[in-house]
């Protein structure tokens, strides 16, 4: 993911976003072009509000005309409702829903999600889950996320890639990822 968004280099290999080649380009450069980015731990700014977190977006994707609040509202209407809160004062669930906003609000045909169910309880995983399946479909965002959390991955991907030590052993269809004793060939402990 970092290496994605160019926060870290490419060791070998090229990145094309859009038929382009990125890995040469900057983060803010990548950002520019359309692809959001909620890193690991959420990285929300505590001492700043909902809306001051949110405004942060905005700057990522300069090259759009307007910034997308209401989509995010939308989409997460407890942060409209609580817009003016510190956000160090929200759940973990609540934190990592104001992450996926602020990529939002800069309108990224691609948003890059590591580990979104990290520390959060499960029915607001479901409920996150529910969200990023209506962003894909309705608003037509590809999402690459990276996440362990099967039951996640199983109820919003079209498709899944198993890695071992970096590298890709499998690709998986939807079905193969309900499938328990399909998985167990993959999974380690």
């Amino acid at each position: 993911m970092r290496a994605i968004i160019g926060l870290l280099p490419v060791g070998w290999g090229s990145i094309l976003f859009q038929g382009m080649q990125v890995a040469p380009l900057t983060a803010d450069r990548r950002a520019a072009l359309g692809i959001g980015y909620v890193p690991q731990g959420r990285e929300i700014f505590p001492e700043m509000t909902v809306e001051e977190n949110l405004m942060l977006g905005e700057t990522i994707n300069r090259e759009k005309t307007r910034p997308l609040y209401d989509l995010v509202y939308e989409y997460f209407p407890v942060l409209r409702e609580r817009r003016r809160q510190l956000a160090g004062t929200f759940s973990g669930g609540q934190q990592q829903m104001l992450a996926i906003g602020r990529a939002l609000v800069g309108d990224p045909s691609l948003l890059l999600l590591d580990e979104a169910s990290m520390g959060i309880q499960p029915n607001i995983v479901d409920e996150i889950a529910r969200i990023l399946v209506r962003l894909n479909r309705e608003e037509r965002l590809t999402i690459l996320l990276v996440e362990q959390n099967m039951r996640l991955i199983s109820s919003v991907a079209h498709r899944a890639y198993a890695m071992d030590k970096g590298r890709i052993v499998a690709t998986l269809t939807r079905e193969e990822l309900t499938d328990r004793d399909h998985l167990v060939r993959y999974l380690a402990i």
